[in-house]
């Protein structure tokens, strides 16, 4: 991220810190847990619904089902329905998916770099140390 006053510098609404920006309604939506573990699944393939809530292990229905339309919302995420009996959905990322998918790639890769650190940071804290 930039300095603040490059921050200062984006139009009001793009500017994260301000409380009132889209900015910051967008980056409130994907900075989930949920959000980015379906980012992270659908970035491998495209995948059914159940196929979904399986690979996202705890989530419950309602949490996928609100997950995805956000997403969808957004722009990060394309519902295609297939015409047959019954219905087949499937969900895939579009180009602003894929390239949030590369974001949360990182994520990933610092929570299993650090892991240990911060097991270690919380057991010390815990302890009173």
């Amino acid at each position: 991220m930039g300095t603040r006053q490059e921050i200062g510098a984006l139009p009001p609404e793009a500017d994260l810190a301000r409380a009132d920006s889209l900015a910051r309604e967008i980056f409130s939506d994907v900075a989930n847990k949920w959000a980015m573990l379906i980012i992270e699944f659908l970035g491998q393939r495209t995948m059914r619904f159940s196929e979904l809530r399986d690979e996202v292990g705890g989530i419950s229905h309602k949490m996928l089902t609100q997950n995805l339309r956000m997403l969808e919302r957004n722009g990060l995420v394309v519902r295609t329905v297939h015409p047959s009996i019954p219905p087949r959905v499937e969900y895939t990322l579009t180009e602003a998916g894929v390239a949030l998918r590369g974001v949360v790639d990182g994520m990933c890769g610092w929570t299993q770099r650090y892991l240990g650190h911060i097991e270690a940071s919380r057991s010390g804290f815990d302890a009173g140390g």
